[in-house]
């Protein structure tokens, strides 16, 4: 059964009151504490904070890579929290792309054929290299992995991402394994997929630097949210002083 949210027209995800414990032994870790969070259509939120914040955690449970020991999730005017692993898997598989770190791409496939994993298992997927010129690859299409730098296989990987045309993007730390020129190339590459298609999208980072190119910063600290603000100009990611 769908349950019903209260009405909420701009809000793409709600958590409330979201908490997560791992327990090892006896041993206690609270990873968020009590998280009041929403994610805004079309916006892009930073999510900061040092390691052990807990932004990756909240992130994998907004993306229903985990669940919460406590609290809730909405998805617009559902409530995934309590959903089963064959309905989290078509909520990951239909709303949300995700990016991180590490790229992830199969070696022995090519640009086209890495973005294809996506879109021939989606409903309504763009064509792959429709995907591939948003992220400025148009030609790369034909290069394996081991043929483009870091920076160009990131964006091999936001390509995917965005190719069955995702209601959510969240990216954790897209940047963290490349240096600030190539950084630069890869939230350009985010920013433009927010802006031409409208894609709700959340990256997390710990470079404060990148909170400059977001609508509204948010700052976990110790599981908590500790600070959260709107910037009153979005700088573009090439203007960032990185």
């Amino acid at each position: 059964m769908v349950e019903q949210a209260p009405h909420d027209p701009v809000a793409t995800l709600r958590a409330r009151g979201i908490s997560k414990v791992y327990r090892t032994g006896e041993v206690e870790v609270h990873a968020l504490r009590s998280v009041d969070f929403n994610l805004f259509e079309h916006e892009l939120v930073v999510l900061l904070g040092a390691s052990g914040s807990g932004k990756s955690t909240l992130l994998n449970i907004l993306g229903g890579l985990d669940v919460p020991t406590a609290g809730e999730v909405w998805f617009r005017e559902r409530c995934i929290t309590g959903a089963d692993d064959t309905e989290l898997t078509l909520f990951r598989r239909n709303h949300v792309g995700f990016v991180f770190q590490f790229y992830n791409l199969i070696p022995s496939l090519t640009a086209r054929e890495n973005v294809m994993l996506v879109t021939e298992i989606s409903d309504d997927a763009m064509d792959p290299a429709e995907a591939l010129s948003l992220v400025g690859l148009s030609e790369r299409l034909d290069h394996f992995p081991a043929q483009m730098s870091g920076g160009e296989q990131q964006r091999v990987a936001i390509a995917r991402a965005i190719a069955k045309k995702p209601d959510i993007l969240l990216c954790d730390e897209p940047t963290g394994a490349l240096d600030s020129k190539t950084g630069i190339l890869v939230l350009e590459a985010i920013e433009h997929v927010n802006r031409e298609l409208g894609t709700t999208t959340a990256v997390i980072t710990h470079n404060t630097v990148v909170a400059g190119m977001a609508d509204r910063v948010v700052r976990l600290a110790d599981g908590k949210v500790a600070e959260m603000f709107t910037n009153d100009v979005r700088l573009p990611a090439r203007e960032l002083s990185w």
